[in-house]
């Protein structure tokens, strides 16, 4: 017994866990300056009418990759975790068992293969380009610009900590910049509740196993948010829609999709019949979150373990804790197709029997599923649609110079303020919502077995609507401020270029004669020529 104690603390205390939070921490700095820098990279070379649509492919690609990796999650949570080490016949749980730990560590061998191969590219990259459009500017001022590139390089090294505090509080003083990252914090906070904890949610509603429920999520959520991406960079580009008209299209149809997202309240399961636990052992539903009855007089005489968790389907459609608590005498079969029969509390005209797993809902919450799946494709679409708009106000609502501070600004607060604490106080609560904790060897509480579904539905469903409903406020403001707000490419881009180029050609031509260091902004140098 010591020696048994001894390997529990051993086991409690596996420092493993590192190793993957080392790993993430690694991963996470090599891909977060891929965005900021790759979205300021895009936007300082390409025309202001290109730009959404250039960044609304890079956005598919974030959401293509995610796609790939749900299939490939999809497989590998078919495959136990320690496959190769024991004989699978002997399993006696399934992929739809709460206990299934399904082969999580193969998608991280295969993406970190692909994620060495596709950062190959990235040493290839130029460090300028030309923008999009000034291809064609007379060859005599070629050389004069590149001097000009090369000494605007230099004085950006020198002074990017002497720009730093400056340019912040330039961005800070920006309405339009901190109410946007006020607006993306709280919209970011509820998507990544939901996103997160769906699997999870559609596994306890509707009771299908992990495998399937990613692949779901992987074919019905994220395609249409691709095509989306796509549509609204085509459509911006093609019929040359200012950032400021795109706004406000997307603030109604995201306040559309808002309000269309509360008939999910509507497409719900019960919990699943659990003796002692749901419901009574006559079949009649118990008040949950009580003290629930689990011992019954038709199972006392067992000397049953009440905190165990390895569920039986009785023939009569109600599930069991265990065979032990069912009544159930003998057992028939191995593995997955063990059969427990002569079960006294299984009261039905047959034989009595039970077999293993809970008890499935039928065919009435399978149809409420593709409901749930069908209305999920509309509102992923639409939310889509809202996101490159948005994206490009932030974009043009900043100084060129202030530009990659203030993309890479954003994307700090809202993994700071969303990205790491959502998922952490969201699982509190809805742990709260638990009606069975599993055990450990040792004794400790493991993870959940089951959830009160109505409660857990409410806090999955709520609290996102609540803090996306209170984004809509700051929202509002930014349309009220964007009236007064002049954006880059609300006039035709090609004037603009063309004033550059010939403003370029006269700045040359003027500066060589005068060579006057005073000349710092264009109205300066209209007036001295």
């Amino acid at each position: 017994m010591h020696f048994q104690d001894q390997e529990c603390v051993r086991e409690m205390k596996s420092l493993m866990w590192i190793y993957v939070l080392v790993g993430n921490i690694i991963r996470g700095i090599g891909e977060t300056p891929i965005m900021p820098l790759g979205i300021s990279y895009i936007e300082d070379f390409a025309k202001s009418e290109n730009s959404p649509l250039y960044i609304g492919i890079l956005e598919t690609g974030k959401v293509f990759g995610p796609i790939i990796g749900l299939l490939l999650g999809s497989f590998c949570a078919r495959i136990y975790v320690d496959t190769g080490s024991v004989n699978i016949d002997d399993l006696t749980i399934t992929p739809t068992d709460t206990r299934w730990v399904g082969a999580w560590w193969i998608g991280f061998l295969i993406c970190a293969g692909v994620n060495i191969l596709a950062s190959i590219p990235f040493f290839f990259f130029p460090k300028t380009l030309p923008k999009e459009g000034l291809e064609d500017i007379v060859d005599e001022t070629k050389n004069d610009k590149e001097e000009q590139q090369k000494e605007k390089a230099k004085e950006e090294q020198q002074g990017i900590t002497k720009d730093f505090l400056p340019f912040m509080k330039s961005l800070s003083c920006n309405p339009i910049y901190m109410l946007l990252i006020l607006t993306s914090v709280l919209q970011i906070n509820a998507f990544i509740n939901m996103f997160t904890f769906l699997p999870k949610y559609l596994e306890q509603q509707y009771g299908k196993s992990t495998a399937e429920v990613v692949l779901l999520i992987g074919i019905y959520n994220l395609p249409p948010i691709c095509i989306g991406y796509l549509l609204i960079g085509f459509i911006m580009k093609k019929f040359k829609i200012t950032v400021k008209k795109a706004a406000y299209m997307a603030f109604c149809l995201s306040l559309f999709e808002y309000l269309l997202s509360f008939f999910h309240f509507m497409i719900t399961c019960d919990n699943f019949p659990v003796a002692g636990l749901t419901t009574s052992y006559e079949g009649i539903q118990n008040p949950l979150h009580g003290e629930n009855k689990v011992l019954a007089d038709c199972n006392t005489r067992c000397s049953c373990v009440t905190n165990t968790w390895d569920p039986v389907c009785g023939d009569n459609g109600l599930a069991y804790m265990s065979a032990c608590l069912a009544g159930c005498e003998k057992s028939v079969g191995t593995g997955t197709h063990m059969v427990f029969q002569n079960c006294s509390c299984i009261r039905s005209s047959g034989n009595s029997s039970a077999v293993l797993g809970l008890c499935k809902k039928g065919p009435e919450c399978d149809n409420k599923l593709q409901y749930f799946l069908i209305m999920s494709v509309f509102l992923c679409f639409i939310y889509s649609i809202t996101a490159i708009p948005g994206y490009m106000v932030l974009l043009r609502c900043i100084k060129s110079e202030e530009k990659s501070l203030g993309i890479g600004l954003h994307a700090f607060c809202t993994r700071v303020f969303a990205g790491i604490p959502a998922p952490i106080y969201f699982g509190a609560l809805i742990d709260r919502t638990c009606l069975h904790w599993g055990a450990l060897k040792c004794g400790e509480p493991g993870a959940c077995r089951m959830y009160d579904i109505n409660s857990f539905r409410r806090i999955y469903l709520v609290l996102p609507a609540a803090l996306r409903g209170s984004s809509y406020l700051p929202a509002f403001f930014i349309l009220i401020l964007m009236r007064k707000f002049q954006f880059p490419g609300e006039i035709d881009s090609s004037e603009i270029e063309l004033a550059e180029m010939k403003l370029t050609v006269k700045k040359s031509e003027c500066t060589d004669v005068h060579r006057s260091p005073k000349l710092e902004n264009d109205g300066e140098l209209k007036t001295k020529l």
